[in-house]
């Protein structure tokens, strides 16, 4: 999971690319890169920490330009800090290009050999978005000496690039380019994993465009949504602001990440039809059934959220049980999101850091803790142990969400079998392992129906981390096995790097080190 956004306006986009990011902080938080492009030089920052971190005064002063893209990145691999893997990523030919992109292919290996060995490009980084980069710089290469006009691009051309990514890559991917003398690409997997909206504003100079990872960053600044970027399409802004789109993929359809309703995104951002937040309270009501059948409501005193994402869902689960709402943990907005931290001690530690309790309203209560999801189940378990410590004389426990039992592969940062609680348990032995004197999972199909009831359209989800069924059809064992290994591996070895933060001028021969 990682935040992506790109704009081309009328005036200097380097204010409005550092607040989209911010805007977008919640889906990265391990590194943030802005480039801008002027006079088909692109200038380009990026380092480790959070955006209000990486970037000071003199670096957004080093950003010209009336168009350019942003990145924030969520580490997937066990890679944090690695300042080589921060986005965007460029490269010098055959088109001066900036990606960044969000997401995970699952045939980056493949490619990244093909790279070598018949493209005869060569790959400096284990990121799977440096590949993506550039299987785009070839097939941009490849449309144009195809339509034989010289080496210059149009919109036809690049359209047909596209495709040709969509033939060679497999996975997830929402991604943003800039090429260089010509404008700003978008374009989204042929299953629409990830989400990408697109928006517009109009201006005394004309109209701007802004796409995105979420439409919370066209509402802070100032653009009007104007739609989601639909599976397998792109989208191509020229410099003179002119607006085209194709769809690029064969067989596409309409699949997207079911957690990113359940955690990932914002509750005000709008995603392939549907207010997440709108689909959190659907999940509380669905939620709510499962429970009454599970637990009596006599022996519930209060329900509690577990801040933040979960709250709707809990607030409506209270109302629909008419069981008492209370607010009984206050969270540390300074500390960061727990489920992408990079390390379990880190995680653990975190969790007593981010929030403390009121102990009121545990004292002699019997109380119903309720989260979107329980994945590695650090957090479920430190929670109970601080509701018990308030003095509950009971705590259940219910997930919005079903058990997370299988690896994700598309860009989520729960890959492996062994870090899940759910791995080789059932319900009351998870209860057992969080300290829970009950726990109630919702169903998947009840998932699935609380998000599909607001929008109909929406008929099949990536659920995989869930019921292990890969909606992209090329995940086998034997990658599961590989993936896991290679992680296992890296996070026997992680180590934080304090490397600073740089400021790179592509195209020119500075490269200041340094902040203000």
């Amino acid at each position: 999971m990682c935040g992506v956004l790109g704009i081309v306006a009328t005036s200097p986009v380097n204010q409005l690319l550092y607040d989209g990011l911010m805007m977008l902080q919640h889906r990265g938080q391990d590194a943030a890169g802005i480039a801008t492009a002027e006079n088909n030089t692109f200038y380009l920052h990026k380092g480790p920490g959070l955006v209000r971190d990486v970037f000071r005064t003199r670096n957004m002063r080093a950003l010209p330009g009336s168009w350019g893209i942003g990145h924030c990145r969520y580490p997937t691999a066990g890679s944090a800090w690695n300042f080589a893997e921060a986005q965007p990523f460029y490269v010098n030919s055959p088109f001066g290009i900036t990606l960044a992109h969000n997401g995970n292919l699952t045939n980056a290996d493949t490619l990244k050999r093909a790279m070598f060995a018949q493209d005869l490009r060569h790959v400096n980084t284990d990121s799977d978005s440096e590949v993506l980069l550039n299987v785009l710089a070839h097939e941009l290469q490849a449309a144009v000496e195809k339509r034989n006009q010289g080496h210059r691009l149009d919109a036809e051309a690049i359209f047909t690039a596209v495709s040709g990514v969509h033939r060679r890559c497999r996975g997830a991917y929402a991604v943003v380019a800039m090429i260089a003398g010509y404008g700003l690409l978008a374009f989204r997997d042929p299953c629409g994993i990830r989400p990408l909206v697109v928006g517009t504003r109009a201006i005394p100079g004309g109209v701007e465009y802004l796409t995105a990872s979420e439409s919370v960053t066209l509402d802070a600044l100032g653009f009007r949504f104007l739609r989601d970027v639909a599976p397998g399409e792109a989208i191509f802004i020229d410099l003179n602001r002119q607006f085209s789109a194709r769809q690029c993929a064969e067989n596409p359809r309409l699949a997207p990440c079911i957690f990113e309703y359940v955690y990932l995104a914002r509750p005000d951002s709008m995603m392939d039809g549907v207010s997440v937040y709108e689909t959190r309270l659907s999940m509380g009501e669905f939620l709510a059934d499962k429970v009454r059948r599970h637990i009596p409501l006599a022996d519930i005193d209060v329900v509690i959220p577990i801040p933040d994402s979960s709250r709707p869902a809990a607030m409506q689960l209270a109302q629909k049980l008419g069981l008492s709402y209370r607010e009984g943990f206050v969270k540390n907005r300074y500390v960061g999101r727990t489920f992408i931290m990079p390390g379990q001690s880190m995680r653990r530690k975190s969790v007593r850091q981010k929030l403390n309790t009121i102990g009121q309203e545990f004292r002699g209560k019997r109380v119903l803790l309720v989260d979107d999801s329980i994945v590695r189940g650090t957090t479920s378990r430190e929670i109970v142990e601080m509701a018990r410590a308030a003095g509950a004389i009971k705590v259940y426990f219910a997930s919005a969400a079903p058990p997370v039992r299988f690896p994700n592969v598309y860009g989520i940062d729960m890959p492996t079998r062994g870090e899940l609680i759910a791995t080789g348990k059932n319900d009351a032995g998870i209860a057992l392992e969080i300290g829970a004197d009950a726990l109630v999972y919702q169903n998947l199909e009840a998932l699935e129906a609380s998000i599909r009831v607001l929008n109909p359209r929406l008929t099949e989800f990536d659920s995989s981390c869930f019921n292990g069924r890969y909606i992209t059809g090329d995940v086998t064992p034997e990658y599961l096995n590989a993936v896991e290994s290679r992680r296992d591996g890296k996070l026997a070895g992680v180590e934080e790097d304090g490397e600073n933060s740089r400021q790179m001028v592509l195209g020119l021969a500075s490269d200041e080190e340094g902040r203000d």
